[in-house]
């Protein structure tokens, strides 16, 4: 993936991707916080990718990388990335502010209306929200994360949903029915 050396043990890593794949698999499919998860998850057309990155040059560098494999890449064979980068802006204070670059770096490679980013962090928060909401909980990631999407996925996608609009909507509303308690029990399963 980049020239950086991993810093992680083989089973560090392991755990890593498999804390983002659980989390996929009980959160967003399991609450169908995102109803377009599933279908790429079974089709295995989502590449995990986990950085060595540790400061916000060497993860744009990667994001670069990324985007440029999905860019070469048929759909069929890969529709989304998750760039997992847990040594790179673990604040969430320093990772929003770092997403206004990345934004930057997608337009600069002239891939704006082709890809977009999602903005996945462990303590997400939605401007106006207090740190506790349990709405933040729909953008919460084990690791900092970007997700990148592939813009004709998302159209085929919303056009295929009825009311694709309200999901934001619906997700806020999955989160106040479960609470905090429903969510802590997700991951005692």
């Amino acid at each position: 993936m980049s020239d950086l050396l991993h810093p992680y043990t083989a089973s560090d890593g392991e755990a890593i991707l498999d804390a983002t794949r659980t989390w996929l698999e009980r959160a967003v499919i399991g609450l169908n916080l995102c109803p377009f998860a599933k279908s790429v998850v079974v089709k295995k057309q989502v590449r995990y990718a986990l950085s060595a990155a540790s400061n916000a040059d060497q993860l744009l560098a990667e994001l670069e990388h990324e985007f440029a494999l999905l860019a070469t890449t048929p759909a069929a064979e890969l529709d989304t990335t998750l760039l997992i980068h847990p040594l790179a802006m673990s604040d969430f204070l320093d990772y929003h502010f770092f997403l206004a670059e990345a934004d930057a770096l997608l337009r600069n490679l002239d891939y704006e209306g082709v890809f977009q980013i999602a903005s996945l962090h462990p303590q997400y928060e939605f401007a106006g929200s207090d740190p506790d909401d349990i709405a933040n909980f729909t953008n919460r990631s084990p690791y900092p994360t970007l997700h990148l999407l592939r813009e004709s996925s998302i159209d085929r996608a919303v056009a295929a949903f009825p009311d694709a609009e309200s999901i934001y909507e619906r997700n806020i509303e999955t989160m106040q029915r479960l609470g905090h308690d429903g969510w802590k029990k997700l991951w005692t399963r």
